[in-house]
């Protein structure tokens, strides 16, 4: 009985040594494609400054698209690796919240969160997309179901009469969709020197400002 237990543990090792290679990779990627761009970081220079070989990179996560689309994968998830959308805390939070207004505050601290790790990889996709076909198709998807999750957003505030008179699902998913973008965050605190706290109480009040009836805005006074 004890060769498979060697096995086991053989494998078991195996596993984690390629675990800690990935994570090293990613985060040498993260941090050439965010100071160089995504055109400047080669995949050559990623190998070489986490030390290893290009066929390790092509093995263990992918061609430099693959590379970029995991990383923002890692960043909206807030951990190692992507992790689906009901086991994310601030999803589970909103729905237990039963107001309304206080599900769009949950929702401004988790969209600040996020931007502080993800804004910056968004914008060298954007850039990538410009001239690069695979990255196009990547900032796509990621675009297309940034707007989906915002219109099951809207969907979950509450019943109909939740949103403004005259407000549909769709556009108050659209309001959504652009204010909480990585552009947006990055003007407001790059551009125009905001606090993240500063940028994560407006977002809550001008979403409880523009979508809910009858709000005074009581979000932007307190954080969930």
């Amino acid at each position: 009985m004890t060769p498979p237990v060697k096995r086991s543990y053989d494998n078991a090792a195996r596993q984690a040594r390629s675990e800690a290679t990935r994570s090293r990779i990613l985060e040498v990627a993260r941090e050439l494609i965010t100071t160089r761009g995504y055109r400047a970081a080669t995949i050559a220079d990623i190998a070489h400054t986490a030390d290893v070989h290009l066929d390790t990179i092509y093995e263990l996560v992918g061609r430099k698209p693959e590379l970029l689309r995991e990383l923002i994968e890692r960043a909206i998830s807030g951990t190692d690796r992507a992790v689906a959308p009901t086991q994310r805390s601030y999803v589970q939070a909103m729905g237990a919240e039963p107001d309304p207004a206080r599900k769009l505050a949950i929702y401004a601290v988790a969209v600040r969160d996020i931007h502080d790790r993800m804004a910056p990889l968004l914008l060298a996709l954007r850039d990538a997309a410009a001239t690069n076909d695979e990255a196009q198709q990547v900032w796509r998807e990621i675009s297309d179901r940034r707007a989906q999750n915002m219109r099951d957003l809207v969907c979950d505030l509450g019943p109909d009469g939740t949103l403004r008179a005259g407000l549909s699902v769709n556009e108050a998913a659209d309001v959504i969709w652009a204010t909480a973008s990585g552009e947006l965050y990055l003007l407001l605190t790059q551009e125009r020197s905001w606090t993240p706290d500063a940028y994560e109480r407006w977002l809550a009040d001008t979403w409880s400002r523009l979508l809910l009836p009858g709000s005074d805005g009581h979000t932007n006074r307190a954080r969930p």
